[in-house]
């Protein structure tokens, strides 16, 4: 009889072990940039929007796991539900059944999506999309989809096909024959679909890369010159989905709006259990399963597992009844208009711009000769060093997380868990206040940590 597999055992054993491990086994840069910029901590245990170091140090989460974390972690109510699946030892995956929870999810989900009918489970956000890609080919019969400047859709070959983010593609080509258009660009939308050949155009109503939202009244223009040229429009909601923008979807903040096909993931699955999710409409999900023998066409392998159904149940419960949608509006304006009231009293400090918990704050070049002239140094070396040396002191002295937005953007995004109130807006404006104060002293460690970016920037090249 093999050993007993002891999970603290094995934790107790080598927890300690981790950036090493990776570092040999795994993709070999993080850890090496982790500990560049000072972000090579250890964690050792987690709730809510709060994490604890191996000294019982208190983080504040201002990420949420890109997103995943909607509703902070370990929430009691999703624990509970995963120990109710595993417990009931349920006949799962058998493939060939049609058990109950996926239908219950996709009930509650499209309760949610009134102009949609059907929906389709995977595992991740990038496979929500690549879905919705195939559907939307399959339903039109046509090849090409539209897609956004700097927009970010995945990773995957299709929907790296539609990332708008150069430094994401490069060394992958040849990718799917897919076009890009400037966000908010409706004459070069009307262009590409004058050619005949577009089976989609897919966006994200606030882009997560820069924090861009789509310019009022664009999307549903776009769905009318789509709908007009025989086309879908996807809207991407892996990100802005459930309740992130301040509504249920992104896209309700403007009227009329009805996306053909929607793509959700990330905060779905509680933190704990990947899951997917592409809605569509009914006669979308009929081209695709034509027939009998096309009845397996598209699948996923662990698609609709009990654990990422029930995880989705508990998500969407918990959301009704803690008011999770209202929460990330109201704790957003605050944080927001808290933000936006600096922008006068910081020169290097140019827009906080975003909805409900999802924002973005912009710097930009100073006015002031002293502080235009450490600008540049750092612009030489590298656009979006300022954005980190704001980003490493939040963590290393304020022990709150947060990220910079994009690849050589000078621009922090917060996407902090949906349950935050009061005290981690006070606790986040404080410890930004007090960055932003020895930013605009010209002095101080944080323009040394700047002198060493410069460095390692120089030396990258």
């Amino acid at each position: 009889m093999s050993k007993k597999f002891d999970l603290a055992a094995l934790l107790a054993e080598r927890g300690t072990e981790g950036y090493e491990l990776h570092a040999r086994h795994l993709n070999p840069q993080l850890p090496r940039m982790l500990q560049t910029i000072g972000f090579d901590n250890t964690y050792e245990r987690a709730e809510g929007a709060y994490f604890w170091d191996t000294e019982d140090n208190d983080y504040l989460d201002m990420l949420a796991g890109f997103g995943v974390m909607g509703l902070g972690r370990h929430h009691p109510v999703v624990r509970k539900a995963l120990h109710d699946v595993l417990d009931a030892e349920l006949a799962d995956l058998t493939r060939f059944d049609c058990p109950p929870l996926p239908g219950l999810l996709a009930e509650r989900l499209l309760a949610r999506s009134p102009h949609l009918d059907r929906a389709f489970f995977s595992n991740s956000g990038t496979e929500a999309v690549e879905t919705a890609l195939k559907f939307a080919r399959c339903a039109t019969g046509r090849p090409r989809v539209l897609y956004c400047s700097h927009a970010f859709h995945g990773l995957t070959t299709g929907s790296l096909s539609v990332n708008g983010e150069s430094c994401f593609r490069d060394g992958f080509d040849p990718l799917l024959p897919d076009t890009a258009i400037e966000l908010g660009d409706l004459d070069a939308l009307e262009r590409e679909l004058k050619r005949g050949d577009v089976a989609a155009f897919i966006v994200e109503p606030i882009q997560g890369k820069g924090v861009h939202e789509t310019p009022p009244g664009f999307l549903r223009a776009a769905q009318d010159l789509l709908h007009r040229h025989k086309a879908l429009l996807i809207a991407d909601e892996v990100q802005t989905g459930l309740g992130r923008t301040g509504a249920f979807y992104g896209y309700q903040h403007e009227d009329g709006v009805e996306p053909d096909l929607v793509c959700v993931a990330k905060a779905l699955s509680g933190g704990y259990v990947p899951v997917g999710a592409t809605l569509g409409k009914d006669w979308i999900f009929r081209r695709v399963y034509s027939s009998l023998d096309r009845t397996l066409i598209h699948s996923a392998s662990f698609g609709s597992n009990a654990q990422a159904m029930a995880a989705g149940l508990a998500v969407l419960s918990v959301m009704d009844d803690e008011e999770i949608v209202a929460n990330a509006r109201r704790t957003g304006e605050q944080l927001k208009s808290r933000l936006a009231a600096l922008v006068d009293r910081y020169e290097m400090l140019h827009e906080v711009r975003g909805r409900g918990l999802m924002i973005g704050i912009e710097f930009g070049r100073p006015s002031s000769l002293g502080l235009r002239g450490r600008w540049t140094m750092l612009q030489a070396a590298r656009k979006g060093l300022f954005a980190q040396m704001v980003v490493v002191p939040l963590l290393q002295r304020h022990r709150i997380l947060t990220q910079v937005s994009g690849d050589r953007l000078e621009v922090i995004k917060l996407i902090p868990p949906l349950i935050i109130g009061e005290r981690e807006v006070d606790r986040f404006v404080a410890a930004f206040t007090t960055v932003m104060d020895e930013a605009h002293s010209g002095g101080g460690l944080m323009w040394d940590f700047g002198k060493t970016l410069v460095k390692q920037a120089v030396a990258n090249r």
